[in-house]
């Protein structure tokens, strides 16, 4: 694993010296995208100062708040879809075809349902991010082995105590996946929902930072989204190889 994120990382390497030769040559014009160590350095001033504080703040707690819904509701949702073999069935292809349709096209709708404000933004997020929780808790109980299932029945467990018990911290790092994705889906519903109408918000700033071409705010920013997404997402990977790894020696 840890030749897998040495190679990882040269391959970042690779591709961020490629792209700063490139344009320091002339290669790639700057009013096009300027050198990355000049986007590291604009980023690094623009954190440390308030231009987008309040922006990077309201969008980080409506990612927080989609993606904690998600999660919550879709592994609930996930647990009682999973007693039923028949509408786990039913809805399958449903869940198969589900990212097929742009969630985008109902933000009308959801501005009428929940006007114009945060919540259209966190409820876009949220359907983005929920049926992935939602087939990964199925995949996960459908992994659970007999054994521990005639262990549940010898017990006498409950439903609810069966799942909360065992069941559920079985399938923890095949639910580790699903919070993966909630954090990803979370973050481009949310992000792409501040493009479409939004006053205020890492997606607003972006939008607003390229219609003024305003390098300087635009790349730094989305070089900021980058850095959280993939730092969240590799201490999820980090706690689903450490729970396959505590499983492997039990």
């Amino acid at each position: 694993m840890r030749h897998a994120a040495i190679l990882r990382l040269a391959i970042i390497a690779a591709i961020v010296a490629l792209l700063e030769l490139l344009s320091r040559s002339g290669v790639i014009s700057r009013f096009v995208a300027p050198p990355p160590s000049e986007i590291a350095v604009d980023l690094v001033r623009l954190l440390t100062s308030d231009r987008v504080q309040a922006a990077i703040a309201q969008t980080l707690s409506k990612i927080t708040i989609a993606c904690g819904a998600a999660i919550v509701v879709g592994t609930a949702l996930g647990v009682l879809i999973h007693r039923s073999r028949a509408l786990a069935q039913t809805l399958s292809p449903y869940f198969g075809a589900y990212y097929a349709v742009p969630i985008y096209a109902f933000y009308p709708l959801m501005i009428a349902i929940f006007g114009i404000g945060e919540a259209p933004q966190i409820v876009i997020g949220f359907m983005l991010a929920i049926v992935a929780v939602i087939v990964n808790t199925i995949n996960a109980l459908d992994r659970i082995p007999r054994v521990l299932r005639k262990t549940v029945a010898i017990y006498g467990m409950g439903s609810i105590e069966a799942s909360w018990n065992v069941y559920l911290p079985y399938a923890g790092p095949y639910l580790a996946t699903g919070i993966k994705l909630a954090v990803a889906y979370s973050f481009i519903g949310v992000i792409g929902a501040e493009f479409i109408m939004s006053r205020i918000g890492i997606g607003h700033e972006i939008v607003f930072a390229y219609n003024n071409f305003d390098n300087e705010v635009m790349y730094p920013l989305i070089l900021f989204v980058l850095l959280v997404a993939g730092t969240i997402n590799g201490l999820f990977s980090a706690w689903e190889k450490r729970l396959l790894g505590r499983r492997s020696r039990s």
